[in-house]
Parts: structure tokens; C-alpha cells; sequence
């Protein structure tokens, strides 16, 4: 049967909707990383059931048809884009919160719920959810659960994998599984959980999720806002709170080259030449003391320090921190890296990622989660194809983010975009135990083929 004789089969399933409109088929070759697929899937699925989810990858499995697994498209690594042959199966429609329960601190969801949706649905129980990508808005669950997304709240709360408890997955000959436990606790046989989160849709299709909630603070949340006339202060700054043993909320480092251009995008006045911004909060009944502290240190350091309560100031500020990919997306196609090093290696990164502009003539806007070392550098790219010179300082990127001890994703993942260096992170050994694993969960390959493994 050719695939479009196949693709009859998935037509009429309940809890299915097949769609192969050139709008659906055309948005699944491309997510917010600026890849684009070289050919359409041959459809998007829009599932609304579990068990639709079960029989459709029943058929996959009967007929051998690849499919990938979408949740909001906000993927920076081309985990999520279809092509020729494949069948991308969209979760955005299982968007139902089904339990939020107070007294054991957690919600049910299904994978398309939106990160922010969950969030403003558990605020209205005096409990709130700590993963916080800057997508927060559009992305969704499943899809920060199966890149074990990041954001801007780490250091102190963990990346997405630090607030999830149990997981319903369908594997991909159509049977599901819960892993994990509701408990806080539980260790009973190998954390499956833990193996599926940052899978990347490589293991099995995440249908539901039951994830931490915590207390809202009943303490002001406090701001800092410094800047500096040159990186290498700013980093000591960092380096200094962390060093003395502090733990910000959020401390995001804004480099000069991007804090430029995204006080063009807002409208706002242009800062001087060298400015470097430093943002850091603090929470918990101590907030204000903390960031006294964390202020000093960057005074000793040489920033110029603003403090407030929370209110309009500290809004704006996150604001702008968060604006910084659209800022960049108006200037071209990016391309959005995210290494990551030590604390201790924050700064010495930084230097590298200068002498990488210096020595490829190509200019590297990075932004960073100062508090736990993941830095974003981005490429701005001319037209849909990344040049064979934006690769190559890539390259010398990762290789010197892995040399400092770091890795080359800390929150993204690998997609597409990376996996020609997994091998030289994980090395041979590790990096066939993992294709083993892949083997095991997905024997005829057909989960998201292609991706994070290069063959």
C-alpha cells in the first residue's frame, strides 16, 4: 500500500481527527527554532481521547507509519516537525486540567494543557506551578515534559523533571502505561518516569501527567535590576552570589549586544553602547534581606543597583528579559543555542562566546539563567537555511561549552539541530546504550524517527 492508500485506515477513528489541509500540514514542517522540514507529513492527527491516541498508534504500528508527537510547536530544536511519509500527531486538543487536588499538592493534566493555563488554574487554589519557560504562554505540558524544559526559575525550583510525579504514556504498539507514583515518595523498580521526561517523543506518546503544585508565598517577591559597563563584571557578580552560597529565584543576565536590541523592539530608549543588565529576585520572608545582599555584591562588582517590591517595575523587567526572542526574530530567522556550564564557568563561557565573534566575524547575542549556567547565544540568520559559517561557530560553541565541563543543551534538547554532536558529549559507549533503549520502547523505529539520534 502506498502511504496515501494508508493513510485511509486513520480516517474515522474516535477521538482522532485526520487533517490534511495544506494550513495544518505546512505549520508541522517548522517549530520556533527556524527549521524547516524539507517536505509535508502526510497529515496532522489531532488527538482527544487517550484511547485515540492507542488505536491510532496501533495503525502506525500495523502499517509502519512514522509519527510525531506535537504539542504547542514551541520546540527550539526541530524535536516536533513532520515530513514526507510521516503522520505528526497533535496534542494541543487533550488541553483538559482534570485534577487539582490541595491537600496532596498537585494537578492531573492532559499533555496539551498550556504551561500557563495550569499555572493560573492552580493560583485560584493558593498553589502554583514552578516550571516556567519563557514560552509559558503557549507551550504546553507535555511538550515542556518531553524536552525537560527549563526557564527562568531553575536554580531554586528545578527544571520540569523536579515537578513531575506520575505519567500516562502510550507506547508505540498502541498499549498505555502509568508510570511513577502519586506519592511524594517512591522507588519501587527503575524510574520510567524519569526516562521518559526529556525523551523528546523518542520512547512513547505522554497523554497525561500528574505534576507538583506548591504554596504560594504569602512574601513580597523582591527585584534587583543592575548594570554594568562591561560582561566581566556582571559575571563576578553572579559568580559571587552563588558562590557565597545564595540561591536566587531568577537571576537572568542580559548581554549588551541583546539588550540593545530589545529595547528597539519595546520601544524603549536606547541603553549605552557596553550596558549589561543583571536581573535577580528573591523570595520567601527573607526576600528583602537577600536582595540587599545579592545588591552589595554587585556594587563590589561595579553595577549600578536598583531595588523594588514587587509591582509594575519588576514586571517590566521580567518583561523585558522575556521579550528577548521576539527581538530577535524581527531581525531574521534564528537560531536559538543553549549551552550550558558550571556556575562556576559562567564567565569563562561568556569569553568564549566572544572570541568565537572575533574570530568567525559574526556577531552572538546571549542571554543567560545566570544562577545555574545555562546561556542562550543566538544566531541571526538570512533566509530558511542556516550558512555553513553559522555552523561552524556553533560547533566551536558546543565544543567549548563541553570542554568547561557544560553540555550542549540545558533545556531545549537535541532535535534535529544537535544531534551531530550527542556522540561527542555522551561518547560511543553511552550513546549505543541509548540507541539500545530506543530499540527496546520503539523496535520498528517509528517514533519520531530521525530525530536526536543521527541514523
Amino acid at each position: 500500500m502506498t502511504p496515501p492508500d494508508v493513510l485511509e485506515a486513520f480516517v474515522g477513528l474516535d477521538g482522532v481527527v485526520i487533517d490534511t489541509s495544506p494550513l495544518a500540514v505546512e505549520s508541522a514542517r517548522a517549530d520556533k527554532s527556524g527549521h524547516r522540514s524539507n517536505s509535508a507529513p502526510l497529515a496532522v492527527a489531532y488527538a482527544t481521547t487517550v484511547e485515540g491516541v492507542q488505536e491510532l498508534m496501533r495503525l502506525a504500528t500495523a502499517h509502519q507509519i512514522p509519527v510525531v508527537t506535537r504539542g504547542g510547536g514551541s520546540g527550539l530544536a526541530g524535536g516536533a516537525i513532520g515530513q514526507d511519509g510521516e503522520i505528526v500527531l497533535s496534542l494541543e486538543r487533550m488541553n483538559q486540567i482534570l485534577e487539582i487536588s490541595v491537600e496532596d499538592r498537585l494537578a492531573r493534566v492532559q499533555a496539551g494543557v498550556i504551561n500557563s493555563d495550569l499555572l493560573a488554574a492552580a493560583g485560584e487554589h493558593g498553589l502554583w506551578f514552578a516550571p516556567d519557560p519563557a514560552s509559558r504562554q503557549w507551550s504546553t505540558v507535555g511538550g515542556n515534559i518531553a524536552t525537560n524544559a527549563g526557564g527562568l526559575l531553575c536554580a531554586k525550583y528545578g527544571v520540569t523533571r523536579e515537578s513531575v510525579l506520575e505519567l500516562s504514556v502510550v507506547l508505540a504498539d498502541g498499549r498505555l502505561i502509568t508510570t511513577g507514583h502519586r506519592s511524594v515518595k517512591g522507588v519501587t523498580g527503575f524510574d520510567l518516569t524519569g526516562l521518559f521526561i526529556g525523551s523528546e517523543g523518542l520512547l512513547g506518546v505522554i497523554v497525561e501527567a500528574t505534576v507538583k503544585l506548591l504554596p504560594i508565598s504569602p512574601h513580597p517577591v523582591w527585584t534587583l535590576a543592575a548594570r554594568f559597563g562591561d560582561i566581566g563584571g556582571a559575571t563576578t557578580a553572579c559568580q559571587s552570589i552563588t558562590g557565597a552560597g545564595h540561591t536566587p529565584a531568577i537571576m537572568e543576565l542580559v548581554d549588551s549586544i541583546s539588550l540593545h536590541h530589545i529595547h528597539n523592539y519595546l520601544d524603549l530608549p536606547t541603553p549605552p553602547d557596553a550596558e549589561v543588565l543583571l536581573i535577580a529576585q528573591a523570595d520567601g520572608s527573607d526576600a528583602n534581606e537577600q536582595i540587599a545582599i545579592f545588591a552589595g555584591l554587585c556594587e563590589v562588582a561595579g553595577g549600578s543597583v536598583v531595588t523594588s517590591a514587587e509591582g509594575p517595575d519588576a514586571d517590566a523587567l521580567l518583561h523585558l528579559r522575556r521579550s528577548m526572542h521576539p527581538a530577535m526574530e524581527r531581525l531574521g530567522q534564528v537560531l536559538i543555542e543553549d549551552v550550558s556550564v558550571p556556575r562556576s564557568q559562567l564567565g569563562a563561557m561568556f569569553e568564549e562566546i566572544r572570541k568565537i565573534e572575533r574570530e568567525r566575524a559574526v556577531l552572538i547575542p546571549t542571554v543567560a539563567h545566570a544562577a545555574d549556567g545555562n546561556l542562550h547565544p543566538n544566531f541571526i540568520v538570512d533566509g530558511d537555511e542556516v550558512p555553513d559559517h553559522i555552523w561552524d561557530a556553533a560547533d566551536e560553541l558546543f565544543r567549548r561549552a563541553i570542554a568547561l565541563g557544560g553540555t550542549l543543551t540545558g533545556e531545549h534538547g537535541v532535535g534535529l539541530l544537535k544531534r551531530r554532536w550527542l556522540v561527542d558529549e555522551l561518547g560511543d559507549d553511552q550513546w549505543q546504550l541509548q540507541r539500545d533503549i530506543k530499540s527496546l520502547f520503539d523496535p520498528q523505529g517509528i517514533l519520531n524517527p530521525g530525530k536526536v539520534f543521527t541514523h
